[in-house]
């Protein structure tokens, strides 16, 4: 047993927790005869045809020469194809060497196969890449990047699709789950399931509060026709393969039942008049998963996924009439600040909760300071202060990485690092 395969039996046993379930060891290994996988950011698999190789998503566009590299020490074959799980830039950027490879040996150009949505996506992407390299920033700490150059399919599918090259047939189905584009592969002759990531080893990314839309219910239905494939291999598209046919099934119901959950409390809460806030105070995913390693909130958050959950049907108006048409935040500062007696004393305030746990409340009263006076240093030192404590007390990569830059903004205008 390799490295990867050592590694998931401790995913399973739960020796592995927090951001190290999705952080990429660069493991390079054949986890079943003719399979390579790539242990990177997001992953990325390697199949022997007759006809060459196929790759199951293509890696980032910052480590494709690692990838390349990988794959090209493993063996030689000209690529034949590759497929997109879906269109997300650390899945769908790593093409670029095995292409100019192919142009140089004058090879045929390699198929690419993805769902018809995925050139949509990648539409999407060059209109707004100023914005995602922003958020990205904020979501994983890291200076502003986003490609603009993608490598769109030239060979789509709607619903189904099925892959046949040099002996190798694969099935592809579309779902909508942390993407409208995704596509999950399976390989009926070596009952081997490939989610992207509609499994990947923490709880699902059904809420990002910084993303477009996402699709819980659909997501949900996507693992249950992936469990009843009765697949003794998954790879995901993060994290290290499950194996063993009772494990894959166990991993993908489990994360079925925990999206359905929130998805139907969520909808019959909103049915009976419920307000969002109210929502958020109830619904939790099922206390018996609670446990479960492949579950835990260490990427996205329930409450994210209700949010979530709460767009899609319910637009973005949280209920709260004066959310409707708020006031702008300064002049709410102002106001609050004025009632408090001054922004010193907003400021004292907010300092005074924090010491006392209540960071939540104590954030409204920094973000009403700053507002009210953005040059304030001793308002910013404050609001920096609280929001490190709340990004070091958060679990979830998300959160940690939104409160961790309103930390950092607020210390540059307070005159520190």
């Amino acid at each position: 047993m390799g490295a990867v395969l050592e590694l998931a039996e401790r995913f399973w046993r739960g020796e592995v927790r927090g951001p190290d379930l999705v952080r990429a060891t660069g493991a390079v290994e054949e986890i079943a005869p003719g399979v390579l996988f790539v242990h990177a950011f997001a992953n990325v698999t390697a199949l022997r045809t007759d006809a060459g190789l196929v790759l199951v998503d293509t890696g980032n566009y910052r480590a494709r020469d690692k990838t390349f590299a990988a794959v090209r020490g493993w063996d030689g074959a000209p690529l034949a194809a590759a497929v997109y799980t879906h269109g997300h830039v650390d899945h769908a950027c790593g093409l670029p060497p095995f292409l100019e490879e192919a142009r140089t040996r004058s090879w045929p150009r390699p198929r690419i196969v993805g769902h018809r949505d995925v050139a949509r996506r990648f539409d999407r992407y060059r209109a707004t890449a100023p914005w995602n390299g922003l958020i990205n920033a904020r979501q994983f700490s890291i200076a502003p990047s986003w490609p603009t150059a993608y490598d769109y399919p030239d060979t789509t599918y709607a619903d189904t699709h099925r892959l046949e090259i040099g002996g190798v047939a694969l099935e592809l189905t579309h779902a909508r789950g942390e993407t409208d584009d995704h596509t999950w592969l399976w390989w009926p002759a070596r009952r081997m399931l490939f989610t992207g990531d509609l499994f990947f080893w923490v709880a699902p990314n059904a809420g990002n509060p910084q993303k477009v839309q996402r699709y819980a219910a659909e997501w949900a239905a996507a693992l249950r026709a992936m469990a009843a494939r009765g697949a003794e291999l998954l790879v995901p598209g993060h994290g290290v393969p499950v194996v063993g046919a009772g494990r894959v099934r166990q991993v993908l119901e489990d994360t079925a039942e925990w999206l359905e959950t929130l998805e139907r409390e969520t909808v019959a809460r909103m049915n009976a008049g419920a307000t969002l806030e109210q929502i958020l105070a109830e619904v939790r995913p099922p206390a018996h998963l609670a446990d479960r390693p492949y579950l835990q909130p260490v990427y996205d958050e329930p409450e994210f996924v209700v949010r979530n959950v709460w767009r899609l049907y319910g637009g973005w108006w949280d209920g709260v009439p004066a959310h409707l048409k708020p006031a702008p935040e300064a002049t709410l500062g102002r106001e609050v600040a004025a009632l408090a007696g001054g922004v010193g004393a907003l400021v004292a305030r907010a300092t005074a909760l924090a010491a006392s746990g209540d960071l939540a409340l104590a954030s409204h009263l920094a973000d009403w300071a700053v507002a009210a006076a953005p040059d304030d240093r001793a308002a910013h030192a404050a609001r920096a202060a609280i929001y490190e404590a709340r990004a070091e007390a958060s679990a979830a990569l998300m959160t940690r990485g939104i409160f961790a830059a309103v930390a950092r903004e607020s210390a540059e205008k307070a005159g520190g690092r």
